[in-house]
């Protein structure tokens, strides 16, 4: 497997390193999942844990839409695979093709992509939740901390499948 992931830049203005650090994450997630076939995304590779590459592939989209486009502009967009009566279903439910679910997750990624560029570090968004705000620098720092926690994840469960590590 080729590594296609960017070299992170040691030198930059903050957005530049940011971005490039979120954006080697999200590479990261798409090798652990290249090659996978369809009914191997699904396996609950590492018990008692209910996570499957496939699950992490619908959270991972459903985050990207909760937190770029409807935390932080404020869109009337649909929630991914979530819902008060089942907040799990992203990973429970693995009904689906896997493949429709990580071209949702790399749509949803294209989507926070223009998201971050046409806005500056300083804008801020709104919590739902809590009505607090909070500036894009912070959301793309959670966000490499959520992709490298689930990437962690994923790399167990892709060695599960097939042996493969260090990607």
């Amino acid at each position: 497997m080729t590594d296609s992931r960017i070299t992170l830049p040691r030198l930059g203005d903050e957005r530049e390193v940011l971005t490039a650090f979120l954006d080697w994450h999200r590479e990261t997630f798409a090798l652990k999942c290249a090659g996978v076939p369809a009914e191997a995304m699904s396996v609950r590779g590492v018990p008692p844990s209910g996570l499957s590459l496939h699950g992490l592939a619908r959270h991972l989209a459903g985050v990207e839409r909760w937190w770029f486009r409807q935390q932080f502009l404020g869109e009337d967009v649909p929630t991914l695979h979530y819902s008060d009566d089942d907040p799990n279903q992203d990973f429970d439910d693995l009904a689906g093709d896997p493949a429709e679910a990580l071209a949702l997750w790399q749509a949803e990624c294209a989507r926070s992509r223009e998201i971050v560029a046409s806005a500056s570090l300083d804008d801020t968004g709104i919590r739902r939740s809590t009505g607090e705000p909070f500036s894009l620098r912070w959301l793309l720092v959670d966000m490499i901390a959520e992709y490298a926690r689930h990437n962690g994840h994923a790399d167990l469960l892709r060695e599960r499948v097939d042996g493969t590590t260090g990607i």
